[in-house]
């Protein structure tokens, strides 16, 4: 039995993943920024489950989910930093007011939440930190450059606190969802106020995708959940988790255009130490 906590569980893959959990008999601090769809899950299991109203972009409110966690059920085993949202727009089309509080959740709330939880979560064996991230977290594409940069920044950031935490026996797994049928292209997904016509060739194409793609997303929700907790459970769990097929074809596709890179250029790029004296 283990304890978890785990970030926007109102909708989409937490809210699937605090379902999930709840049912195998773990324990659950269950968080969101209001807890009213939370209360049915609560009166459902009401000896394992706690919910929070927790908005990550406060300071010092992460505090009191871990708080919550080791009060009502004496640690912390696992966290999952799953808040976060989406935001479509050019590079130029975007305003500071529409891209930086997608930053603020999905990047700086992660961090604080995180550094809140890590005294607890060292104290346990095994425990895990589990951070959404996304296909979009592997590679950029047009017209989500700020939502790419904000999973980019979990990833380095997972990777040097995974590097952290091993000898602590606390393992991180980075989860890289492709499209999966969730709220996340509706209610999760914002949209640049501005259009400039000089990128008609290409971040149309992602604001078309939002508007003919959601609600018919390929992947099962329910699926994802199950690998996700899959590797929670495993003695050796992967530190990136791409998943879903298209998830797997973005990291595919990236690992042979950086190698492709690499290659063609080694020879110059790496002859750049000094001239070895004669």
């Amino acid at each position: 039995m283990k304890t978890w906590l785990i970030t926007g569980c109102s909708s989409g893959l937490g809210e699937q993943l605090a379902e999930a959990v709840a049912a195998r008999g773990d324990r659950l601090v269950a968080t969101a920024r209001s807890t009213d769809a939370l209360q049915q899950l609560c009166a459902r299991y009401p000896d394992t489950v706690r919910s929070l109203a927790l908005d990550v972009t406060v300071p010092g409110a992460a505090a009191r989910a871990v708080a919550l966690a080791e009060s009502a059920f004496g640690g912390l085993d696992v966290l999952v930093n799953n808040a976060g949202f989406g935001f479509i727009g050019a590079i130029e089309e975007g305003e500071p007011a529409e891209y930086r509080p997608m930053f603020e959740v999905n990047l700086f709330g992660l961090i604080e939440t995180t550094r809140a939880a890590l005294p607890a979560l060292r104290k346990r064996g095994g425990a895990r930190i589990v951070n959404l991230s996304s296909g979009a977290g592997i590679a950029g594409s047009a017209g989500f450059g700020f939502y790419n940069a904000s999973k980019f920044a979990v990833e380095g950031l997972s990777e040097a606190l995974a590097d952290e935490l091993r000898p602590l026996g606390v393992r991180v797994i980075i989860v890289e969802p492709g499209p999966f049928r969730t709220a996340f292209l509706g209610r999760s997904m914002n949209a640049a106020a501005r259009e400039i016509a000089a990128y008609a060739e290409t971040v149309p194409a992602r604001r078309r995708y939002r508007q003919t793609n959601d609600g018919r997303q390929a992947g099962d929700p329910a699926k994802a959940v199950a690998v996700m907790l899959q590797a929670v459970d495993a003695d050796n769990p992967p530190l990136h988790l791409p998943i879903g097929p298209r998830a797997h074809a973005i990291a595919e596709h990236k690992l042979d255009a950086f190698r492709a890179d690499i290659a063609a250029w080694r020879d110059i790029s790496i002859a750049t130490d000094f001239d070895t004296p004669r």
